[in-house]
């Protein structure tokens, strides 16, 4: 079947799954229709934002469906009448069967992680904080479990020291463009793999998860390990972003998100969550086997500023750590 035959729905939301749009449309494919998430108020204003997959599908002029509900019968007949035979899907919600079985040539899933490890909505996250040296992305046919389909080729890349969960999405967002394409002429062409997933957990020792993470989820504990400590802050940066909470001596209390670090290894006599500072350059916070050193930060209702920008304005001698 030839790309200008091949009628292809794509699936996606966020500013990961553009680059994967991007590259069909670069590459000829026939994209009958793009399914995104419902725009929605977001921040202070409390403004109607569009998705970035909508932002750049409304570019391209293409065909965009919005849908509240994925099992709403208006929906499935407006997806039926598109005649598709394949559905690409990047970082989007769970389908329902009736939707993801639809396509003759089935539904394909763009996951940022190499299956079966880190299974869930956070894989990107979960890897910086677990403290992986690589990671990857997969391509896999979509079934009733969640990231559990017979997968179809994955593409390894190394996690640097100096890597965030910024840096490393947007490796992945562009590695797992050019393995969508690879995956499609493979498809095209009736030769491709599919690997069952359970027989990469037999041979795995342990099976890590990649859950959704909250912002109680995202709260400093002082008490773990500088390198814990560490790969913590940096998988969570920029977002959601690790935070603590200080005190000063007149009880006023702040949040504090922290987003880069270095780790210094020393052993000292403070106790885990001292913070040190010359109140110029530089802000420590002690751990039981070193210090963290703050290099970038944000004041609750502040801008994010660098170490030295943020002691211009603000007397951190005054707080300790709660």
């Amino acid at each position: 079947m030839s790309k200008s035959n091949l009628r292809i729905i794509f699936m996606g939301t966020p500013d990961f799954a553009v680059d994967t749009l991007k590259t069909l449309i670069e590459n000829n494919y026939n994209i009958v229709g793009v399914i995104t998430s419902p725009d929605k108020p977001a921040g202070r204003g409390k403004k109607i934002q569009q998705s970035a997959v909508k932002k750049f599908a409304l570019e391209k002029k293409l065909n965009i469906l919005q849908p509240t509900n994925l099992k709403n019968l208006e929906f499935i007949e407006q997806l039926q009448s598109l005649n598709a035979d394949l559905q690409i899907i990047v970082a989007f919600r769970m389908l329902p069967e009736i939707v993801w079985n639809m396509p003759k040539l089935g539904s394909i899933n763009l996951h940022a992680s190499l299956l079966p490890q880190y299974r869930g909505s956070a894989p990107i996250n979960w890897v910086i904080i677990n403290g992986e040296a690589e990671t990857g992305v997969s391509t896999f046919f979509l079934k009733h479990k969640i990231d559990s389909g017979d997968i179809i080729f994955q593409q390894k890349i190394i996690i640097e020291e100096t890597d965030n969960f910024e840096t490393l999405h947007d490796k992945l967002m562009n590695v797992g463009a050019e393995l969508i394409l690879k995956t499609l002429k493979a498809v095209e062409n009736e030769q491709f793999p599919k690997v069952e997933q359970l027989e990469l957990i037999k041979n795995s020792n342990e099976l890590k998860t990649a859950p959704k993470i909250f912002k109680q989820d995202c709260k400093i504990n002082w008490n773990n390990e500088l390198k814990e400590i560490h790969n913590f802050i940096r998988g969570l940066s920029p977002y959601p972003a690790a935070w603590t909470e200080i005190k000063s001596t007149e009880n006023k209390k702040f949040s504090l998100k922290i987003f880069k670090t270095l780790k210094i290894s020393e052993i000292h006599s403070f106790e885990p969550g001292k913070i040190l500072s010359d109140n110029k350059n530089h802000i420590k916070i002690a751990v039981k086997d070193g210090f963290i050193s703050i290099e970038q930060l944000q004041l609750q209702g502040k801008k994010r500023l660098n170490i030295k920008d943020f002691l211009r304005g603000f007397n951190i001698e005054n707080y300790s750590i709660i």
